[in-house]
Formats: C-alpha cells, structure tokens, sequence
C-alpha cells in the first residue's frame, strides 16, 4: 500500500490522506487500515498526521455546503447569488424545505465523520510511533483530541443522538453520552496544550488550551451546564492570554488573522496567499456589476439588518454587512450594479479580489463570544451582576449602552439578542435559534415556518441505504 499525500495549506506542511472510518460502508469513507511507516517510502511523523486532520477544514464543503445548513437556514441569512441560481439544494435550505436527500447536509454530515476518523486514526498513530518526548506527543494527541471534539460537537447539535465511531459505527448514543465524549477529549486537551503564547511563530494557528477552555465553555452552554459554563469562560477571560479588539470590524481583515481576540481559527495561509478555505470568499462574495468577485451566495436577510438597525447598532452591522452602492475599507468600490443589496462582509477578502482559493482565516471562535457566554450561563444562575458586566464589555466595544435591568428573562432575552448582533455569519445561529427555543418565532418572523422535525436534522437517505437499521430522527 502507498501512502499518497495531501499538500494542506496549514502552516504549509505536508498533511497525510488518512481515511476515517473502519468501515467500508461507513459515512462513504474507505476502509479504515493502519498506516505503518514501512509502508511507504516516506516516514510520516505524527506531526504530519495531525496537520492532515486541520486540513479538512480547507476543503470545499466549508464554502459551501457549510455555510448553508448554518447561515442561509437561519433567520440571519438569504440564499442569495441570482434568482435562477439554486446553489443545487441551497434555496431548499433557505425556504425550509430541505428532505433527506438535501446534498449539504450528506455532505456535512460525511466530512464531519471523515475528520473524526482522521483525528483518531492521527491519535493512534501518534501513540504508537514511539515518541519518547511525552510532553510533545500528548500535546500532539491533545490537538487531534480538540478537533475530534469540534467536530462532534457539530454532529450532536445537528443530529442529536449519533454514532460514537470508535465504539460502534451504526449505533446511535445518546446525545448525553456524546456530549461526554467530547467534554473527555477536551480536558484531555486542556490539560496537555499549552498556552497560546507558548508556540513558536510556525506553530501558529495550532489548538491552544485556551481554545479547548473556550470550547469546553461552549459545549456547556449548549448543555444547560451553567456552573461549568461560566467558570472556564471566567478561566480564559482572566488568563490574560486573550482580549477585545478595540476595532471590532478589524477582527476580520488581514490584520486581525490570529490576533488578540483569536481562540482559534481554521488556518487560510501557507507560503503564499490566496491559498485557504476553497473558494469562501469567493462564494460570498459581491456578485456581478463592475466588480465582480464572486458568487453572491449568502446575503445578509433584511431581517438581520432590521435587528442591527433597531439596536443602532452601526459599527457591527457596517463590520457585516456590504452593502451596494458603496466604498469598502480598502478603497474597493461596490457599485450600484451588483445583484444583490447586501452580501457578507466576514467573507470578504481584500486581498484575493474573488480569486478562486482565499487567503482569509475563518474565525472559529473568539474572545468576544466567552464573554456572552459568562453572561448568558451568569444570568442563568442568578448572577446579573456579573452577567451584565460580561455583556456590557462586548456592548461598550462597539459603542452601546450599558444594559442595567437585573430581570433574569428580559437580560436572557438581551444576552440572546446581543449574541445575534455579535456573532452573525460566524456559524452558529441556526444551532443558537434551536437551543434557545427561539427556531419557531424567529423564522417565522423571517416569512418561513419551522417545523418541529426540524429540531435535529435528517440522517442522509444515502446513509440510511447503507446501514438501514441506523434510525431516523422524527419526523423524517
């Protein structure tokens, strides 16, 4: 067997293709077989192996598939592009009629399972190439053990109960005992990266053990664990590894790649630029008129802009939203004949002008969301004080009020607005709406109507084809 390999363009180091799963009829993965060194004529490090499990965060399913089942489904966004352009399944997404079939979500679905393989196959190989540096291999492990949780983190919040792949791969846990599995690999992860600070310049870009704290954080909140929540959020604020941008719209050019705010982002530069994320910006990207950049999918809803308007909220919403008719930051002007009025302002690249591959980072998680969280899980426990100290941090960035009631419900309801505003077009609103029951009201406010299927999505038809006493979620 040869081992072929796969250029990624994380801290422009050769990855590995390694297939995912024991089990040919599994997620359409390959079947899973143990990569000796011997096999090939190039000795693979354990290093090399890890970078290939960052490298599925480059692949096209992020620019597009990706971004529909989390923005175009949600409230915050329209399918956009042209009005005969379908994006193949992304206006059934959009108008909420997507089915088992629905092409993003096999895919997703499939590259989620994918990379789970990938960062176990790296666990194993790494534990057993003989690494006599402890420390070095189990922060090796602990960066595999942090994207493997990523990624289920992904699947349970879209499928809820879900095969755990290394104990069987048909059997669907229960999302508690999922959840148990990703808290494990992140304080393994916590306990074995270190600090931010702490990696050399080439290794920048890497899992921290702030970013598993931020993330563990995170799958807290997403479990009603308020206590927990809030205590690592408090941990990575107070660490005095991270901080606020000053400049909020900074946060997503150039300048702000991996900055102060940065818990971890899916790395978009290697040697050179315009290699990352396959086509991200350029799928968001201004469609037609002079300019031209790219696609137009993903518009920012009128709905999203009604909500940065109520709040006069102009320093996010213009860090959002491009809007036409208009000059950018970088001079670039976006004129009056582009197809759509808004387009996504995150996406954008300065410096590729619509070019095929993106020289720009996706920003996964940041500081400036551990600070809703504490406020969010403070609030819940009975702590406004803190909470509104945590939530006024992120409003005074960007010159808004102090909020000052002290009622649990209204300052949930603020805390959930305000992670509206801070967050849109980073990934999450679709996955927020449904925990926070708000799914139903919301779109519906959007013109579209949620149906309570729609809690989980559907496991793919193709998947279910293969293993049919894989259940279905309900409804489906």
């Amino acid at each position: 067997m040869k081992i072929n390999k796969l250029y990624i363009v994380l801290l422009a180091t050769t990855g590995v293709v390694m297939q995912g799963c024991k089990d040919s009829n599994f997620l359409d993965v390959p079947s899973r077989e143990r990569v000796e060194a011997n096999d090939s004529e190039q000795v693979f490090t354990p290093e090399q192996f890890i970078n290939g499990v960052y490298g599925m965060f480059t692949d096209w399913d992020y620019s597009f598939s990706y971004i529909g089942i989390t923005d175009m489904i949600s409230d915050n966004a329209d399918k956009g592009s042209s009005a005969t352009d379908n994006g193949g399944d992304k206006a059934d997404l959009d108008n909420l009629t997507y089915t088992t079939t629905t092409g993003s979500i096999k895919s997703m679905w499939s590259r989620w399972y994918k990379s789970i393989g990938r960062a176990t196959q790296a666990i194993d190989y790494t534990e057993k190439f003989g690494l006599t540096d402890v420390a070095y291999k189990n922060r090796l492990i602990g960066e595999a053990r942090f994207l493997r949780a990523l990624n289920y983190f992904y699947l349970v919040r879209g499928w809820g109960d879900v095969p755990i792949q290394d104990r069987d791969l048909i059997k669907r846990e229960p999302a508690s005992a999922v959840y148990a599995y990703i808290e494990a690999d992140l304080q393994f992860a916590i306990d074995n990266l270190p600090l931010k600070s702490a990696y050399a310049a080439k290794d920048l870009g890497r899992a921290t053990k702030g970013a598993a704290q931020g993330l563990l954080a995170k799958v807290y909140l997403y479990q009603s664990k308020w206590q927990q929540a809030a205590d690592l959020a408090k941990t990575v604020i107070s660490s005095g590894g991270y901080s606020l941008e000053a400049d909020y719209a900074k946060i997503w050019r150039l300048e702000g790649e991996n900055g102060p705010e940065s818990l971890f982002e899916w790395q978009a530069r290697g040697t050179s630029i315009a290699l990352g994320v396959k086509q991200y910006s350029q799928v968001q990207a201004p469609r037609g008129g002079l300019v031209s950049l790219g696609w137009g999918f993903n518009t920012p809803s009128q709905n999203l802009l009604d909500a940065f308007n109520a709040e006069k909220d102009n320093i996010r919403r213009d860090a959002t939203i491009i809007f036409r008719n208009s000059t950018l930051y970088d001079g670039r002007v976006i004129d009056n004949g582009v197809e759509n009025p808004m387009y996504n302002m995150k996406a954008y690249s300065s410096a590729n002008g619509g070019a095929e591959y993106t020289d720009k980072n996706v920003r996964y998680l940041r500081l400036g969301e551990i600070y809703l969280i504490l406020a969010e899980a403070s609030n819940e426990l009975g702590n406004s004080n803190e909470s509104l100290s945590a939530l006024n941090a992120i409003r005074t960035r960007v010159k808004l009020s102090n909020i000052t009631t002290t009622d649990q419900a209204q300052l949930r309801q603020l805390i959930w607005k305000e992670r509206r505003l801070e967050l849109a077009f980073e990934h999450d609103r679709w996955f927020d709406l449904v925990r926070t029951k708000q799914a139903k009201t919301a779109m519906a406010a959007n013109g579209k109507t949620f149906q309570d299927k729609m809690l989980l999505f559907p496991i793919p038809e193709d998947q279910r084809i293969q293993t049919p006493e894989m259940p279905q979620n309900p409804g489906w």
